[in-house]
């Protein structure tokens, strides 16, 4: 009881903060524009045909994902359709081009001048990217019908509503982007990262309200649901744990000489994180994993029996889709920290400063050392995010294991029936949303309990710092 009073006092130091209360209001006001923004349909499309196409398409495609985190707009084709996802792929472009052209890698270790140079680049590309996804969409819509012999959901097809949707989408893109960086200077938090999260939790409320019907109907009991509330707060737990945990490797600094003061030595620590991909590597998966349910969708591709076995067997719960599914994710996580985390960079910069592992040499040895302490938490790492993202599908559709060819039968046999079916529960969050949503909570918490602090108030919790994931 103590703890929610204090709780509840901090609330009150966070408004009672002139210069706090203005940027948490601010905050609160964009992402109210972007809210409203999403509710407000491109001209020319038929919002009833497209609704019917999204009940049938259903959410485990690529269309139900995209849906998912742009809370609903890309289901409405609203002007916000696209979302911040353009510049996503962007910064990611972006940032793999530093590793293979030489001119962006001498942009990103030019300071300042080459961070705002990076950051022009990475709008031309959002304007880019965001340009290529209207357009396919608009085609898209002109092509998809309302359903077997319907009339197309463009109402008025042809290049006028062509031009008309990417210059929607485009235009509401750049915006989102401007309103998170507006927030990212005069809000609290990431303004990108807040983005996403207010279109993720957006939809919570109304899946609270499914609960609550399931309940009444008689579709869940009381059992089921504390079971579930009480699981869904332990893996929120395990995922705070593993995201605030890092592998500190002791680092020791020589005596040295600094114009004409003589630095002492002393010792710190390099902090590694567990997770050091962060979500980046899930959203890779489950893109390409989603792509024979989303291809199946259309109806020139259904008939092709390849395309349609193809589909069937990457359905969620089958053993190749949940064995592509953590795969991949591993690959990427792999992939990704090569390309974020070089560690002949930091064993350079050690040895420029006088720092050293103890017990390591410095120069190719530490280099050595730093990737083969990478790579171990990289697997953690993997193994984790897999973990994550695949729990919320194995506790929804089971591991159905009579699809695997010779042995499946018998298999099926063998397990009980909560193994291969699973729980028949509907999750609104699955593993990326819920990391997303989480990992951005500890980050705009820990924003805010830093300002707290800086002004001698008490933060969240008395005698303790909130971290966050940096």
């Amino acid at each position: 009881m103590l703890e929610q009073f204090r709780i509840l006092e901090t609330f009150r130091n966070i408004f009672s903060i002139p210069d706090l209360r203005k940027r948490v209001l601010f905050t609160f006001a964009l992402l109210a524009v972007f809210r409203i923004g999403s509710h407000i349909p491109i001209p020319g499309v038929d919002a009833r045909a497209l609704s019917e196409f999204f009940g049938q398409a259903g959410g485990g495609s690529l269309l139900g994902f995209v849906n998912l985190f742009t809370g609903g707009a890309f289901q409405r084709l609203a002007i916000f359709a696209l979302n911040i996802m353009p510049y996503i792929s962007a910064s990611i472009i972006l940032q793999l081009l530093t590793v293979v052209w030489p001119y962006m890698e001498q942009l990103q270790k030019s300071g300042e001048v080459g961070r705002k140079k990076i950051t022009q680049y990475t709008r031309y590309g959002t304007v880019l990217i965001s340009a290529i996804q209207g357009t396919g969409i608009a085609f898209w819509i002109e092509n998809m019908p309302k359903g077997p012999g319907g009339s197309p959901i463009a109402v008025s097809p042809g290049w006028g509503f062509r031009f008309m949707t990417v210059l929607t989408l485009t235009t509401g893109t750049i915006f989102i982007m401007w309103l998170g960086e507006q927030i990212t200077e005069r809000g609290i938090g990431n303004g990108i990262s807040l983005i996403i999260f207010a279109g993720i939790v957006v939809g919570l409320p109304s899946a609270i309200q499914w609960t609550v019907q399931s309940y009444r109907s008689g579709t869940l009991d009381l059992f089921t649901i504390v079971i579930l509330v009480a699981f869904m707060v332990a893996v929120c737990a395990f995922i705070v744990l593993v995201e605030r945990g890092q592998r500190r490797i002791p680092v020791h600094y020589a005596k040295r000489l600094a114009g004409r003061r003589m630095m002492s030595g002393q010792a710190t620590h390099l902090p590694i994180r567990v997770n050091v991909a962060g979500v980046i590597p899930v959203i890779f998966a489950v893109s390409l994993i989603m792509i024979p349910q989303t291809v199946v969708q259309f109806d020139t591709l259904q008939d092709v029996p390849l395309i349609r076995g193809i589909a069937e067997q990457f359905q969620m719960g089958r053993p190749l889709y949940v064995l592509t599914y953590a795969l991949m994710i591993m690959f990427f996580c792999y992939f990704y920290v090569s390309i974020i985390f070089n560690p002949s960079d930091v064993a350079d910069n050690l040895k420029k400063f006088g720092g050293y592992i103890p017990g390591i040499r410095p120069g190719r040895h530490t280099a050595n050392y730093i990737s083969e302490v990478l790579n171990h938490l990289t697997l953690a790492g993997s193994c984790y995010l897999a973990a994550v993202a695949l729990l919320p599908d194995f506790l929804m559709n089971g591991l159905q294991v009579q699809y695997i060819p010779g042995i499946g039968q018998a298999l099926h046999s063998y397990f009980p029936s909560w193994f291969t079916q699973g729980l028949g529960v509907e999750f609104y969050f699955g593993g990326t949303s819920l990391l997303i949503v989480i990992g951005v909570a500890m980050d705009t918490v820990q924003q805010v309990e830093a300002q707290l602090v800086m002004r001698h108030y008490d933060g969240f919790l008395k005698g303790s710092r909130i971290k966050g994931r940096r």
